[in-house]
């Protein structure tokens, strides 16, 4: 079995920015694409699974995050932007395409590139977020209706600084209470205590008032992974990985012109019966036939969070092996 400590650690200069990238194996490209609030770190189970399988795996730093470059600019994290670092990376490692995964955010980043360049990316597969194209309602619209009375978090996250203020305030606390919260045990233990929803927060509240910590961590989450990710944090910051949310309207604006357009490549979706942005998509996935019509498959994980490579990342191996080596 091919060992973390194999992992090749590399830093390419493109667009103008520097994207920190880990990559292990050989054979065709798989790029795989994190969320928030993660890393490349967040593929961990899947890197050595790969390459065993006979593929370079390939798990970048998205921009704004770890060892890659965090412009200042809030429009730098427009959805354009992180095609155009997949693009261009692809390019660095002397690839001409590549199968894209993502995850959380990364996966709406992986589902566009794809849409956008389907002659560099010539599979794709989404984790917890499925593919939606943009509808009639601007995205802030959107979230505030959601959010009701109270404020949905990424209304919450729109205003520079003001997450960026509780969550600093205790790195690490926030950082574990958002991974167990929104992970399958976080979510019947938060049923349980009979809180509100995590993805809410009250008029004047914060949104680490709703986690909930567990009394001891989980197996898929060790004390090693969690003080790696405070420190890639803490070095790093987080206003950069916010600003990808504070573009969701420049994006609705900039993907308008591809309308209803389908993505035209083999794709794969995964997500977990627990996790709240596949619940919230679930009429996104009731589409897929005219929004993914090359499908291959649509599994929903019983019982699974929201970080789902990480909750169960045999079954998310087999899911994605079977679906590399049928292309």
């Amino acid at each position: 079995m091919v060992e973390l400590s194999e992992l090749r650690h590399r830093t390419e200069h493109v667009n103008g920015i520097e994207l920190h990238a880990v990559e292990l194996g050989s054979g065709p490209l798989v790029l795989l694409v994190h969320g928030f609030p993660e890393s490349w770190y967040s593929w961990r189970y899947q890197l050595p699974a790969l390459a065993e399988a006979g593929y370079r795996a390939v798990a970048l730093d998205v921009r704004g995050y770890g060892g890659s470059s965090a412009p200042a600019a809030i429009e730098d994290y427009r959805m354009l932007r992180h095609v155009a670092d997949n693009v261009a990376l692809v390019r660095a490692l002397g690839e001409e395409e590549a199968v894209i995964i993502g995850h959380d955010w990364g996966a709406p980043i992986a589902w566009a590139s794809a849409r956008l360049r389907p002659d560099v990316f010539r599979a794709v597969a989404g984790l917890s977020v499925p593919f939606s194209p943009a509808g009639p309602t601007r995205p802030t619209d959107a979230f505030a209706a959601m959010g009701g009375e109270e404020e949905f978090y990424i209304s919450y996250f729109q205003q520079p600084g003001r997450a960026e203020a509780e969550i600093g305030a205790d790195v690490r606390g926030w950082l574990l209470g958002m991974y167990y919260t929104a992970s399958g045990e976080g979510v019947r233990a938060a049923k349980q205590a009979g809180l509100g929803p995590s993805a809410l927060i009250a008029p004047g509240g914060r949104m680490c008032d709703r986690f909930v910590h567990p009394d001891e961590l989980s197996a898929w989450l060790t004390e090693a992974d969690l003080d790696f990710y405070v420190g890639e944090f803490e070095r790093s910051g987080f206003t950069g990985p916010l600003n990808r949310y504070r573009n969701v309207d420049r994006d609705w604006e900039d993907l308008s012109v591809w309308g209803h357009a389908p993505i035209p490549v083999p794709a794969l979706f995964v997500g977990g019966s627990l996790d709240g942005p596949t619940q919230w998509g679930s009429k996104a996935i009731d589409r897929f036939e005219r929004t993914l019509p090359h499908l291959r498959r649509s599994e929903i994980l019983p019982g699974c969070g929201h970080w789902v490579q990480q909750e169960r990342p045999d079954e998310v191996n087999a899911l994605l092996l079977e679906f590399l080596q049928g292309l």
